[in-house]
């Protein structure tokens, strides 16, 4: 009888399983984006001077072209967890916000909140404290009138409890004067901001202005407009077509390793109405195959094109299990006209840079040397051998040593071409981890603070602490603004700097 029982549950379970399964598919996650991507252009539309940005990497879903990203995290806001980060100042969207006059910031949530906890306290927290940090600026060098009508309070949305509020209001000066200590150039957004940075929410609930939406420059500040793509349902929603139906899934673009199969945003909407109107049957299908011509194309190209598989879908029957498909690695297309190289950021004077192995494969846009930190080689045209330097790191996820262990290498490669005044380029697959780290070594190493070749003369005369790592973090992120080193990496970086003393701390897995 307890047999009986226990394999009726299991029935149920499997059962449970297979309705989950085909209700979070592949076509039922892109036709969700494609259905919240409308709503989003519906709202750039009705502001259509402001920038439109995509909080990396579930907003980069829901447009077919944003200006720009921006890296905001859900976990610095997280209820009575809540933190300011000096490693994700996000110093360009302020920038941008007060050239433009504001801007509009994309992102997406699958908890069925109307927000996630970016738009909700990250993006809040960080508004304020840097109208805290331009006061203080302006005040200090006497622009009283201006200070007086600078809005300083904490705006928060009114599901935010009075008790977190609180909490987090405890914490602005300090981390006012951590923003302040950091090396960011508060004297710049001084200069571009004419008025206080502050929040506004979308979501597909919110009443807008149906008759007359307000201009931007009518308000007395710079507004931060987060939109929230999806929709919050408690429940499954079911769409139908002529043709077919499919279920709705809220935040349909999170967590893309888990279902997008290799597809990348930027093909996703190369290709959005094959994929949309192909139908469930045949989508898996069709991502596969554009993801290899994609991949077959780049490799033509001689770009970087690895073929990493993704595991397949899990089945009840072997027999339908899906094949194997490669991962994508292209990026959905930003405004690039501010920039002369995509994927390329140039570190000030240092004669440094940092960018994708795709932009170093391109011999027009490499002036002396490549320091590749990709897992693949690349062929490029340099003036000789010792001019080029492959260093295959893997990330902290897959090997907690491979970045400590390659950096005493990419130091030494620096110096020499550095010393003699040639202009470096630090790539990996994406721009934004690894080459961004070996960066972060070779300026605390070889520069001093002011980003002046010395050496490694001042590294050896001081004693390296954290600070000292985040205030170069700053630096180097005033130029890289897509860096997005994770900390696993930096803990590496860290410890490298101050001569492998505290490698056992990578095993204990406490944040640095």
């Amino acid at each position: 009888m307890e047999a009986e029982e226990e394999g009726a549950k299991l029935s149920i379970y499997k059962a449970a399983r297979r309705i989950k399964r085909r209700d979070n598919s592949l076509y039922n996650a892109l036709r969700s984006i494609y259905q919240d991507s409308i709503f989003v252009s519906e709202i750039s539309l009705l502001w259509p001077q402001l920038p439109l940005l995509a909080n990396l990497r579930c907003g980069l879903w829901y447009s077919r072209a944003f200006h720009s990203t921006c890296y905001f995290k859900s976990t610095d806001g997280h209820t009575n967890n809540c933190s300011f980060s000096t490693a994700r100042l996000n110093l360009h969207v302020a920038q941008l916000a007060g050239q433009k006059g504001g801007c509009i910031i994309v992102d997406s949530t699958r908890r069925g909140k109307r927000f996630p906890d970016s738009m909700s306290k990250t993006i809040p927290i960080w508004t304020c404290v840097f109208n805290r940090a331009i006061r203080d600026f302006r005040d200090s060098n006497g622009c009283h009138e201006s200070v007086h009508q600078w809005d300083c309070s904490l705006h928060l949305p009114l599901w935010v409890s009075q008790t977190e509020r609180a909490s987090i209001e405890k914490r602005l000066e300090e981390w006012t004067l951590l923003l302040k200590a950091s090396g960011a150039d508060i004297a710049s957004l001084a200069a571009c901001l004419k008025k206080p940075l502050r929040p506004l929410w979308i979501s597909q609930k919110t009443v807008i202005w149906l008759n007359e939406v307000p201009h931007h420059e009518s308000w007395d500040f710079t507004p931060i407009i987060l939109v929230s793509a999806s929709s919050s349902v408690g429940m499954s929603q079911h769409g139908t077509t002529s043709e077919f139906s499919w279920n709705y899934i809220p935040g349909a673009g999170d967590d893309e390793e888990s279902w997008a199969r290799g597809l990348s945003p930027g093909l996703f909407w190369k290709h959005v109405y094959d994929l949309i109107n192909s139908g469930p049957d045949v989508c898996n299908q069709k991502v596969a195959d554009m993801v290899e011509k994609s991949r077959v194309n780049r490799a033509y190209r001689g770009e970087s094109a690895p073929q990493i598989t993704v595991k397949p879908l899990k089945s009840d029957s072997p027999a339908q299990e899906e094949p194997f498909v490669t991962y994508d690695a292209s990026i959905v297309k930003t405004d690039t006209e501010s920039s002369e190289d995509p994927g390329l950021s140039l570190l000030g004077s240092t004669n440094l840079a940092v960018g994708t192995s795709r932009i170093a494969a391109d011999a027009a846009n490499v002036d002396d040397c490549i320091l590749n930190c990709d897992q693949e080689s690349i062929s490029v045209c340099l003036p000789s051998a010792e001019s080029y330097m492959h260093l295959p790191i893997m990330t902290s996820k897959f090997d907690r040593f491979s970045l400590l262990t390659n950096l005493p290498k990419a130091v030494s490669f620096a110096k020499f071409n550095l010393s003699q005044g040639k202009r470096l380029l630090v790539c990996c697959n994406n721009g934004e981890d690894i080459s961004v780290c070996v960066c972060l070594a070779i300026l605390m190493s070889l520069f001093d603070e002011k980003g002046t070749f010395d050496d490694g003369k001042s590294f050896d005369a001081a004693q390296v602490t954290k600070w000292d790592m985040r205030r170069r973090l700053v630096y180097l992120c005033k130029f890289a603004t897509d860096a997005r080193p994770s900390r696993g990496n930096l803990r590496q970086v860290f410890n490298f700097l101050i001569g492998g003393k505290c490698v056992h701390d990578l095993d204990s897995g406490r944040d640095e």
